[in-house]
Formats: structure tokens, sequence, C-alpha cells
């Protein structure tokens, strides 16, 4: 359909998360007859190897580092680390010459993909919009790990533009040095900046206002990793209806353990993934395994508790499955913000995550009609979504327009 042009799929392996995603959307495109390339870092080699389309090795930032630079509250992404990685998308798309670039994270392409002149597509979350109205709480910050969750969130309101003009300075520098122009001094520009910025998120759940054309819902992208399912698989999923609990990649995992034995005695089977992050074993009606099929773990569950990130929110809530959300970092807070005012879920921040709180909020989630109710809003809402459409009829326009000429964003 595109010749021996593809188009080309890039993630930032900051988390699995946005890998995950990336893997599925270069997935809708093969299904639809596009070549399609995937890039991403090689220690997601074991999600990427039987992948029916090819795979280029990147790097990404390592998860610990990115981890770091959130619990301090400083850009993630230095003036340094964003040049090099520049260059290195640079080299990429010079090698493949891709009739679009579709990026998951990788805030470089906006700069990369300028200057090869190839379509830009930024697939991100409506919650980073400009023109969403999230709630803005304080993130779980080393600093301010001591101060109370009202105190900190009115700091937090008074010192997010600032913080959010820091955080985009790195990029608005690395702009300059490539002859592009600047972009508002607020980090959610450059997150959403794109020829097209496609949000994987329903447009009810998370609404944005006056948000030009050349911004777009796609709906949830979820994806399951393809695991062969543990030993206990099989005898779990004949037994009663388990709490699933992952904190995922990015999640506050020192506290799993604290959570599972507080969930203990709610007497209800529990199915704990660990993201290889904990020496945890099964026993006890506690099934460990490092990862489950997402998918078939959502169609069994009772509860989500997750670390609040969207994929795996979006996994829970399409089954109508509610949802606690352990939610430290601004991502996972805005998302969970959502969540919450859609009914479907319940917050507990890490900071305050003690076993009494989570399993209150867990036998909430069990009993309580109303978010049982909301989750299934939201997978009605989810089963009416043409997410898949979407996204292919987005790249083909972009795709046609380029081949017409320079391409600028829609407005």
């Amino acid at each position: 359909m595109t010749g021996d042009r593809p188009v080309l799929v890039v993630a930032e392996g900051v988390t699995l998360a946005h890998v995950g995603r990336a893997i599925q959307l270069g997935s809708w495109l093969r299904h639809d007859g596009r070549d399609t390339v995937l890039a991403c870092d090689p220690r997601y080699g074991r999600f990427t190897a039987d992948l029916p389309f090819p795979v280029r090795p990147i790097q990404s930032l390592a998860p610990d580092r990115f981890m770091a630079a959130l619990g301090r509250g400083r850009p993630v992404f230095t003036e340094q680390y964003l040049e090099r990685c520049v260059e290195e998308d640079l080299a990429l798309l010079r090698d493949l010459h891709p009739v679009a670039v579709v990026g998951d994270f990788r805030l470089s392409l906006q700069i990369s993909a300028r200057v090869a002149g190839v379509p830009y597509v930024n697939v991100t979350n409506a919650y980073w919009s400009p023109y969403a109205q999230p709630r803005f709480r304080m993130p779980a910050i080393t600093a301010v790990r001591h101060v109370r969750p009202v105190v900190g969130d009115a700091l937090f309101r008074l010192v997010r533009p600032f913080a959010f003009a820091v955080h985009a300075r790195p990029m608005n520098r690395v702009r300059k040095k490539y002859g592009l122009a600047p972009l508002n001094r607020d980090v959610r520009s450059v997150y959403c900046d794109g020829d097209l910025t496609l949000y994987a998120d329903l447009e009810q759940f998370v609404p944005t206002t006056d948000a030009p054309r050349s911004h777009r819902y796609i709906g949830p992208v979820t994806w399951s990793a393809p695991v062969v399912p543990p030993a206990w698989w099989d005898d779990m999923m004949r037994g009663d209806e388990p709490i699933f609990v992952t904190l995922g990649s990015s999640g506050a995992v020192e506290a799993l353990e604290q959570v599972v034995d507080a969930l203990r005695p709610l007497g209800r089977p529990i199915v704990v993934a660990t993201a290889g992050r904990s020496s945890m074993s099964s026993g006890n009606n506690v099934w460990v395994a490092d990862l489950v099929a997402a998918d078939a773990i959502a169609a069994k569950a009772c509860t989500f508790v997750c670390n609040g990130g969207s994929p795996m929110c979006y996994q829970a809530l399409m089954h109508g499955v509610p949802v606690v959300g352990l939610a430290g970092n601004l991502d996972q807070l805005l998302n969970m913000h959502y969540v919450e005012r859609s009914g479907a879920g319940l917050l507990v921040r890490t900071g305050r995550a003690s076993g009494r709180r989570v399993r209150k909020a867990v036998e909430r989630a069990l009993s309580d009609p109303a978010l049982a109710e909301g989750a299934r809003r939201v997978a009605a809402l989810a089963s009416r979504s043409h997410g898949v459409r979407t996204f292919k009829l987005a790249i083909a326009e972009l795709v046609g327009r380029a081949a017409q000429g320079p391409v600028n964003p829609v407005c």
C-alpha cells in the first residue's frame, strides 16, 4: 500500500505502557496493509521478538532515571538527552524514509521529524492537553513527602505554571538549536505538539474544549503482553472472581506486599502481576506472576488495584471493572481525576497508601453499586468507540496531504 516507504512507530521506553501502546498502534497499521516499522529500546525485546513487522533499536531513558527525575520534581528529559535523541531519530528517519512517523512519548520527534520533513503524529493522553481542565494535585515529590495533601495541592496550584515552564525549557532550547520556534512555556504544549495529535482517550471520559482540528480522539489503546500463562492459571480461572493487583513498571512497588497483605482478610483470591519488580511468591489464595494477559484477567477480575495509569485503568474499565488507583506521579493523578469523576474508581495517593486505606477502598469498590455502574458506563462508551478506524483514517489523511506537499498542522 505504501511501497517501500513504511510508517515508523517510535516508543520512548521509560515504561512498558508506552511500548505496549506503540506495539498496538503498529499492529493496527500492519493489519491495515501498511508497511510498518517499530523502533523501541532493546530492553523490551521479549515483547517485540515475534511481531509481524520489523523492529529497529533505539535508546530510551532508563526507567530508574525516569522515576528518579519524577521523584525529585525535575525535568524528565534534559537538553543533552533530547539532543542525543534527535540525532538518533534523524539517522533512523534518513535510513527508512518513512511516509509518516508516529511517536508515543518520544518527544524528540517534534524536532527530528520536522528537520527530516516527515509528517509527525503524536499519540498522548487528553489530560495533558492545554485544552483539558483536569484537577491538578501535588505529585509524590520527595521534597514535600511530609506535607499534608490539602496543603500540597494548594501549593501546587500556585507553583504549577512555573513548574510547567521549567519542564518545557529543555525542549524549547533544543528546538531553538534546530531553528524551530519555541512552544508555549508550558510542558503540556511540549507533550501535545504534532502535525496530528491523537488522544488515546474517550472524549466523553476526558473532554477538551476548543481544541484545534489537528487534535483528535482515537479512544483507548490497550495491549496485552504476549505471555505464557503461569502454571496456576487454569485453577485460578475456575475459581471465584479475583482482585487483580499490579503496580506496573512505574508504581510504588515498595508498597506491593503491604497491599496484598492488607487485602488477604477480604477472603477473595488475589492475582498479582509484579512486572518483574518483586520476589513475591504464590500461596494462601494469592497467585503471583511476573506478567499476566491483561485482557484475560480483566474479563475475570472483580476489581483492579493498579498504579492509576491510563492503559491499565482502561483495561479494567473496558470490561466494566472498578479501579482503585495507587497513584503518585502527575500522569497517574491526572488520569485518576477522570476515573473518579466518572464514578468508576477511587484514588489512594501513594504517600498515604496504608494497608487500611487500600483495604477500605477495595471494600468499597467491591460493594458500592455506584462504582460498578460507573465502570459499566465507561465500558459502554468504549464499546461504541471507533478508535482503530479513526487512527487509520488519520494516518491516511496525513500521508495523503504529505504526498501533495509540505505538511502543516491542520487548524
